[in-house]
């Protein structure tokens, strides 16, 4: 019996040697262990293998019954462990930062007028975009990349071949999907540590008092009247900062409105829309590729700003950007007394 078990620990350890799968050990072992019991039960007594093997059947059925309880035993409580819940992790709250956050945001961490503090401030913000277009991809995508944490986009449009010209944040391979869900797979792939919130739906007034009511920032990449004064509307109403842009073919313009921090609002600075064609969309006047990049990341940028008070923003200032004669021009734009959404000093 001892040269059967000495046999059997030797195909262990040389199995282990050779990397062979546990299984594989335990069915070269098993088949030993079966032959050794046939050998007891069909060969007559007093034969040469069955007294080499221990000349009796019964101490190998009990050493096989202890074997088969350890395996049952091994293998309930392997199954028992894979039903049972995970651990929930430990959560994390605005206040703290993985280590691999601190990694991530160090350049943020270092800079003066941010800091630990100011990155803090980012994580626990909520943010709210207006457009997963032209405007809409490069404020996205910084914002993530930033750490904002928490980030709404609402849009009903589906990616279209000719967007992807000027729209970084979607790719080829997402034509035909939903911008909302193009845009949250690219920035949930950039950044890990971030919350985002799809809104698959066209914006109107009672989404837009629902939505800008969960966020503290709402910026508008919108490429129409309609939807920018709903917008402003909407901030006015909720008493939210408002940070809007606007291209057209090879210039754009941005701004924050805040009639609650005696900026003017948008509507303060546009009473009325543009007369029929003069403020034609990209579709019909054409737009350079990255020219919604410049105003996009602006509009992160003044984000960023707005939400950690660093630097000067853009209350009460406009910036135009020309970028065919590479051109910036900033001019100061008041709150208007009589106008229709904010009601001017009142």
């Amino acid at each position: 019996m001892g040269l059967v078990l000495f046999l059997m620990a030797a195909l262990w350890v040389l199995g282990w040697v050779m990397k062979t799968p546990v299984k594989a050990r335990l069915v070269m072992i098993g088949l030993l262990y079966i032959g050794v019991v046939l050998a007891q039960l069909v060969l007559p007594e007093g034969a040469e293998l069955r007294r080499a093997t221990g000349g009796d059947v019964r101490p190998w059925l009990v050493l096989g019954g202890v074997a088969a309880l350890a395996l049952g035993y091994s293998r309930i409580l392997g199954l028992l462990r894979r039903r049972s819940p995970a651990p929930a992790a430990p959560a994390h709250s605005p206040d703290t930062f993985r280590e691999a956050e601190l990694n991530r945001y160090a350049r943020h961490i270092v800079l003066r007028e941010i800091g630990g503090a100011g990155q803090k401030k980012l994580k626990a913000a909520r943010v709210l975009v207006v457009g997963a277009g032209g405007l809409g991809s490069p404020a996205l995508m910084y914002l993530a990349a930033a750490g904002i944490g928490t980030i709404g986009v609402i849009d009903d449009d589906t990616v279209d071949g000719s967007n992807l010209q000027r729209q970084i944040i979607h790719r080829d391979d997402m034509i035909g999907t939903p911008k909302v869900f193009s845009a949250q797979a690219a920035m949930e792939a950039l950044n890990p540590f971030i919350t985002v919130r799809p809104y698959q739906r066209r914006l109107d007034d009672a989404a837009a008092k629902a939505l800008f009511a969960e966020y503290d920032l709402i910026l508008d990449g919108s490429d129409n009247f309609d939807t920018r004064y709903l917008v402003n509307r909407a901030a006015v109403a909720a008493g939210k900062p408002l940070i809007a842009a606007a291209i057209t073919q090879w210039e754009g313009q941005i701004s924050l409105y805040h009639p609650a921090s005696d900026a003017p609002c948008f509507e303060c600075v546009f009473p009325q829309r543009p007369a029929e064609g003069l403020a034609p969309s990209c579709a019909e006047a054409g737009v350079i590729a990255p020219l919604p990049g410049i105003l996009g990341t602006m509009m992160a940028s003044e984000a960023i700003k707005e939400i950690t008070g660093a630097g000067t923003g853009l209350r009460g200032r406009l910036v135009i950007h020309d970028a065919l004669h590479t051109e910036t021009r900033t001019m100061r734009i008041p709150r208007r007394a009589d106008c229709a959404c904010c009601g001017g000093a009142a």
